[in-house]
């Protein structure tokens, strides 16, 4: 065994990509002394993916201060890669529904204006180059804030940009464009979406997500109606824009903003985090790669890392081992796309706060690395 790539994703809630991928180091280590080891940090386009694509293109953490949902002020950070002006954006640092308490939880009211701010920094940086993720948002504005602080104005009768939140939605009359921030036309968005859903309707992001951001059936009905109608203004100022476009329900709307004003182009999280941290180069000469998660189950085929990067292994006929905290039955449909075994981590019986502690997780995967890794030495020594 002369070469091993590990691209494994975050244990969430207990080892990091960086944490995991270390853990099987160490046991490759022990095992095959001389193996080279490479250690691709993966995410699936949501949290993680700013920390793996810095550490693997040599960038760094840029802290600014933004808005958080309830345009509180609030410091946020993203990745920045000097050498090819590329920002790496996580929509939740500044609209995340994290970032807000449960009872403030309120679509009409929440705004993605700090992911806009977030962009005019990189921008103001000499960033052209932007990779987005637009997981785990708070907000239902359709992006319209995130579009409001980069200068696109969303006028009310009275000509004044319309307040934040989806309520805004319902007094916009007209868009105006032509005082956006004029280096928008030199960059270039990439987005981490795997969702497919349209803007509006039964399949529509009020609809299917408004719920769990606090929308209650009215809202629903009402935030609905309002985006129909922003798209329809939309359609009047940028003929290319397609309501009905797959993704474009992402993120509360946020895809369709995107996908309209910013000429973005909607990628697979996985995919294209591969892509931002060559993971392909990796595996083309690699002897076994290793993968893996906090949980695998009948999901892990829907656009979860490990089968993206078992598929792209299998590009080059590479073998793939997987490692998780915990398998369920349905797990067995991983096997169908290209991760050959895998095996879960825990090793007595314990407590999931047991299971989960970083130096219990550490140990456990390790271990269990070291025992699989032993087998495969005794069969093909």
């Amino acid at each position: 065994m002369k070469k091993i790539v590990v691209a494994i994703d975050s244990f969430k809630g207990s080892l990091s990509t960086f944490q995991a991928g270390s853990a099987i180091a160490e046991a490759v280590k022990e095992v095959y002394e001389d193996a080279q080891t490479v250690i691709s940090p993966i995410a699936d386009g949501g949290e993680g993916t700013v920390e793996a694509i810095i550490s693997a293109g040599g960038g760094e953490l840029i802290e600014t201060t933004v808005c958080n949902p309830l345009g509180e002020k609030i410091r946020a950070t993203y990745g920045y890669i000097k050498e090819t002006k590329t920002a790496i954006i996580e929509m939740s640092a500044a609209a995340g529904i994290t970032l807000i308490t449960e009872n403030h939880r309120n679509p009409l009211n929440t705004t993605t204006y700090g992911v806009g701010e977030m962009i005019a920094d990189a921008i103001s940086k000499g960033c052209r180059r932007f990779v987005i993720g637009i997981g785990g948002s708070a907000t239902n504005d359709g992006g319209v804030g995130m579009l409001q602080a980069l200068g696109f104005e969303f006028l009310d009768a009275k000509g004044e940009q319309v307040e934040f939140g989806a309520k805004g939605l319902e007094n916009i009359v007209t868009i105006k464009t032509d005082n956006a921030i004029g280096e928008l036309d030199e960059c270039s968005f990439c987005v981490a979406c795997d969702v497919k859903n349209v803007l509006c309707g039964e399949n529509g992001c009020s609809a299917v997500y408004g719920p769990q951001k606090g929308a209650t059936p009215e809202m629903i009905k009402a935030m609905d109606l309002w985006l129909e109608n922003y798209a329809r203004l939309t359609k009047s100022v940028i003929p290319a824009s397609d309501a009905d476009r797959e993704g474009t329900g992402a993120a509360g709307g946020m895809g369709f903003a995107l996908l309209s004003y910013l000429d973005a182009t909607l990628m697979s999280g996985i995919e294209l985090v591969m892509r931002e941290t060559n993971l392909e180069k990796h595996i083309q000469d690699a002897d076994l790669v290793i993968t893996g998660e906090g949980r695998l189950d009948g999901q892990s085929t829907m656009g979860k890392a490990p089968v993206g990067v078992a598929k792209l292994a299998k590009k080059y006929n590479k073998p793939v081992i997987a490692f998780s905290g915990c398998v369920t039955e349905e797990a067995v449909v991983c096997n169908e796309q290209g991760i050959d075994a895998f095996f879960p981590i825990v090793r007595k019986p314990c407590t999931l706060d047991e299971a989960m502690n970083v130096s219990n997780a550490h140990k456990n995967l390790k271990d269990t690395a070291v025992q699989v890794l032993r087998l495969i030495k005794t069969l093909n020594p």
